[in-house]
């Protein structure tokens, strides 16, 4: 099967195309012949060789946590599930014609497997620094670089809760924002001004790790009050870093829930082939995306 790999820690040209031995599915786990997957900035993370605790990297390594496709073995004991299904989650080389998912739900109806790639990891980590930084009904949310697609996952996540949002982003992606149920404002010089106009702010994420932690703090007046995903200098300044999934059998089943009810919906703004690979993630790192990029084969 072909698929995406490195050898080294490094710039997207370490990403090669290769001939590989097909995985196989072991007990408790699916094996899918893959029609999409997600591109995340964890994975050019890993790729750089970033130290993150949750994903060790021995090499040389696949690319890619999420995908979509269709079921074609099953491993010992999994049940409901079966071959010929439709499914997205979470696995391991996901930029693949053929991965191991750990993590698994069948894919909403009204889903392409090109839209469902992009929500795994997505709405788990959504759902995460929600639940983290405390934020409840009737307060206000302030997202840093909100219109990616964790941000786009948090904002209407969050509407869906009753909480009010405030989201940063660049002056094309503001009526993005609103679309999503945010009170939107550009960042950039005289930002934290703009958003101190807008009203009190309860607690911040930052998602985009553009440097933005002292003003989060100072803003919602806690450190206890912001939760990072994307600077890891954030525990200096006594910020939590997310880094650590929790469930994501959970975080699907609630996206199952929160799209087939029309709650959620995260465009996809651009799609690569498999030999792509390095070209969504020089993507990727650039930014100022709006919703997901995917890997489609």
């Amino acid at each position: 099967m072909k698929k995406v790999s490195f050898a080294e820690f490094g710039g997207p040209d370490v990403l090669h195309l290769i001939d590989a031995e097909e995985p196989h599915a072991g007990p408790g786990h699916i094996r899918v012949a893959v029609r999409a997957a997600g591109v995340n900035p964890v994975d050019w993370r890993i790729r750089e060789g970033q130290v993150l605790g949750a994903h060790p990297t021995e090499l040389p390594s696949g690319v890619g946590l999420d995908a979509s496709g269709v079921v074609d073995e099953v491993g010992e004991g999994v049940e409901g599930v079966e071959i010929g299904g439709r499914v997205f989650g979470e696995g391991a080389s996901t930029y693949a014609e053929f991965a191991v998912l750990s993590a698994w739900a069948r894919m909403p109806e009204r889903l392409t497997f090109e839209e469902a790639a992009g929500y795994p990891s997505v709405v788990e980590t959504a759902l995460r620094v929600i639940r983290e930084v405390g934020v409840r009904a009737g307060q206000t949310l302030l997202v840093s670089g909100a219109s990616g697609g964790v941000g786009s996952a948090v904002l209407q996540i969050a509407r869906d809760r009753g909480i009010a949002v405030i989201g940063t982003a660049g002056a094309a992606n503001q009526d993005y924002l609103r679309s999503l149920g945010a009170v939107a404002t550009t960042y950039g010089e005289g930002w934290v001004e703009r958003v101190r106009r807008l009203g009190r702010v309860d607690a911040a994420l930052d998602l985009a790790g553009s440097g933005v932690i002292r003003e989060l703090v100072e803003l919602t007046g806690d450190p206890r009050k912001v939760i990072s995903i994307a600077d890891l200098g954030a525990l200096e300044l006594g910020v939590r870093f997310s880094g650590v999934a929790g469930s994501v059998p959970e975080a699907l089943a609630e996206a199952v829930d929160l799209i087939s009810r029309g709650r959620l919906h995260i465009p996809v703004e651009k799609s690569y082939p498999l030999a792509g690979a390095a070209a969504a993630h020089i993507d990727s790192q650039a930014g100022h995306t709006r919703g997901r990029r995917v890997i489609v084969l």
